[in-house]
């Protein structure tokens, strides 16, 4: 499928959202929701429900077709299309009279998007947003399609109005065929085949992937490029486990180029969200949570890997931004930040020339040599974007300085910058908070502080973690997919509890506090319960307990996320081999098993799949560590990059089984652990990293 994105462009909510609701002509059911998105919808002339029973019972009862229109905040073509069309009174009220409109914020209910963004493909074989699909009164699609002019969507609406009305046979027809491809699209059937994995394996994924990889710039093929951290880390493992040289340099290239481009704010730290070149110079603006969050444990695994410092600063700073930006007082973080600011995409970080030389005085040739700042601009309307080049002797040696000194005058440079940049109008903050992306996020801080030992970074993952527990679970041991304003309204979805799960098995592993472990342990339950599939050994990404769509999806590809099965699958096989429980271990083999032909030729759509092959091509290693200098010897397996180690300890042996009959008296031990079997114990940490055969 060819995936249409678009950028950003903020409008309504962020100039309304301080104004009453009796100051507007218009207010419609989305004001009682918390989502911006769906609020900056709330004083549209449409009448538009958010999707739940109230909106779905009118079509019904009212026997009215149904526009579904899907979109979030951080969407520029949304916007546009709201200024354009919904704005508009003409539009509304033909809207109004002929179908039940509902507003979905496809970050709240991916579920729902999901659904119709399938429709959407299979009808033009492409997708994106804003989504836009038409629905007979029963929610079955029927057309769709993704931006619209104001022309053509009241064209679309009268063609679709009249052709359901003067043909409704045809109109079932229709929709029973798109409704089969929703319904079948992406089904995972059970394999009777029980497979096996070796390391070959991986070489033959890694050869299919190489053609496509771009070696000079990084990333994969040509414009836009999306970072996608899973595949990186997975050539990362793998270069651990073969020592394919290939692999290795397709990360570094593609690190290395993504901190030196414009996709990379210079000046405040994160990333945006994709890069709209092929060189990451010139980005779509937009920062998405679940990016920085993936993107900081990448770079630190990489850190731990090629122990790099252009690494540790992309981390350092990036956390600082996310501290800064994007963290709520309670512990919680936000989910994205606009791309525009006072209606520009990208004003908030660009600079013209005189503004640069007026800010940093006589420093500033050696900054604007630095950052390619020319007069003329290096983008557009004479604005330029922060970039940099790794090799900076020909700067140098123009300006006679060291290295350090570089470094220093940049430094200083960024810091006045920020100062200055701080006092623009900001890009507005989407501030829900949601639970798979902050389980990101809490796994990003985790992972840093495991690499570079800062405290602060293990302090803001407790926070998280305990915000979660306290803020999005619910009654019943299951959990929330968002929150805002005091409020969580919407239940969890697979991904929420897949990377909730995975983020308190890190959180393990950094603290050794087996409460993590049995949360994780308690939510897989759960999983088990409502949302596992008898017939494909697979999970629904929706629970039992809720209301039905027209069809029940499974998440399987990888994508700019790793997919939820993909994750639980690796979830219980952790989970498995830290409680002994071979049945967790033998599921995650079997969900394995279903997509193994896919994983093999399926490229970065299967790079959290192939995480998983590897375990099974090659058994990782548990590693326990007993005894009361615990923590210091667990900090020193963290200064090696050990991908296919699991850590387990603590200053007794504990609850769990991997512990049992491991404390001896007077001493720290280390157990070198694989396939539930022990070597003998050492003392030192470089005794046990020579036990460990990879």
């Amino acid at each position: 499928m060819n995936y249409q994105f678009y950028s950003y462009h903020p409008l309504t909510y962020k100039q309304t959202k301080n104004m009453k609701s009796t100051d507007y002509q218009y207010t419609n059911q989305l004001i009682h929701e918390c989502s911006p998105y769906l609020l900056q919808h709330a004083h549209n002339p449409v009448n538009w429900y958010p999707w739940g029973p109230e909106a779905l019972d009118k079509a019904r009862n009212e026997n009215k077709n149904i526009i579904i229109s899907i979109g979030y905040a951080a969407c520029h073509w949304c916007h546009v299309m709201e200024h354009e069309s919904f704005e508009d009174s003409e539009v509304a009220d033909f809207m109004n009279e002929h179908f039940v409109s509902i507003k979905v914020d496809r970050e709240e209910r991916p579920d729902v998007d999901k659904v119709y963004l399938t429709a959407v493909q299979l009808l033009t074989d492409r997708g994106g947003w804003p989504l836009n699909c038409i629905a007979l009164p029963d929610g079955r699609p029927i057309y769709g399609g993704t931006y619209f002019t104001k022309e053509r969507w009241l064209d679309m609406l009268h063609h679709v109005y009249d052709f359901i009305l003067l043909h409704p046979e045809k109109a079932e027809e229709q929709a029973n065929f798109l409704t089969e491809g929703v319904q079948s699209n992406e089904m995972i059937y059970k394999t009777a085949e029980n497979s096996t994995y070796l390391l070959n394996d991986l070489e033959d994924i890694f050869s299919i992937w190489k053609n496509n990889i771009d070696f000079r710039y990084g990333g994969y093929g040509s414009a836009p490029k999306f970072p996608i951290p899973v595949s990186l880390q997975f050539l990362l493992q793998l270069n651990y486990l073969t020592k394919q040289k290939d692999a290795l340099k397709a990360v570094t290239v593609t690190l290395n180029k993504m901190a030196e481009g414009g996709i990379y704010d210079q000046i405040g730290g994160g990333f945006s969200r994709y890069s709209t070149d092929d060189y990451w110079k010139v980005p779509h603006f937009e920062k998405m949570l679940y990016d920085n969050a993936q993107l900081v444990s990448l770079y630190s695994a990489a850190y731990q890997k090629t122990k790099d410092p252009l690494y540790k600063r992309i981390v350092n700073e990036t956390l600082d931004f996310i501290k800064r930006e994007m963290t709520s007082d309670e512990g919680g973080f936000y989910s994205s930040l606009d791309a525009d600011s006072e209606n520009e995409e990208g004003k908030f970080y660009v600079w013209t020339y005189s503004e640069l030389k007026n800010v940093l005085g006589n420093k500033a040739g050696l900054i604007m040599d630095y950052y390619h700042v020319t007069e003329k601009g290096n983008w557009e309307d004479s604005q330029n974007i922060l970039y940099i080049s790794g090799d900076t002797e020909k700067l140098r040696s123009t300006y006679k300085i060291t290295q350090k000194e570089l470094d220093t005058q940049v430094s200083e440079a960024k810091k006045l910058l920020l100062t200055v940049r701080s006092e623009r109008v900001r890009p507005a903050t989407d501030d829900k908070i949601l639970t798979s992306w902050n389980a990101l996020m809490l796994k990003a801080y985790v992972d840093a502080y495991r690499v570079f030992d800062h405290k602060d970074y293990l302090d803001s993952a407790l926070k998280n973690a305990d915000f979660i527990n306290a803020r999005l679970k619910s009654e019943d041991k299951g959990m929330f997919r968002n929150y805002k304003n005091g409020k969580a309204s919407v239940s969890a979805f697979l991904d929420d509890y897949a990377f909730t799960v995975q983020a308190f098995i890190s959180l393990y592993q950094a603290t050794f506090n087996e409460k993590w472990l049995e949360e994780a342990m308690e939510l897989t339950e759960y999983i088990l319960e409502h949302f596992y599939d008898t017939a494909s050994n697979m999970f629904f990404y929706t629970s039992g307990l809720e209301p039905s769509l027209i069809a029940r999806k499974m998440e399987i590809s990888d994508n700019v996320i790793s997919s939820s099965n993909s994750e639980m699958a690796k979830n219980l096989f952790i989970l498995g081999r830290y409680f002994y429980d071979e049945t967790y271990v033998n599921l995650a083999q079997k969900m394995l098993n279903n997509v193994k032909s896919h994983a093999m030729n399926g490229e970065f759509y299967y790079a959290n799949w192939d995480i998983l092959m590897s375990w099974f091509a090659l058994e990782p290693y548990f590693v326990a560590i007993v005894g009361k200098n615990f923590e210091a010897k667990r900090k020193e397996f963290d200064t090696y990059y050990l991908p296919h180690v699991f850590l387990a300890g603590g200053k007794t042996e504990g609850k769990l089984s991997l512990l049992e009959g491991k404390l001896r008296d007077g001493e720290t031990t280390i157990f070198v652990c694989q396939n539930n079997s022990c070597r003998l114990p050492v003392i030192e940490v470089s005794e046990a990293i020579n036990q460990i055969s990879i």
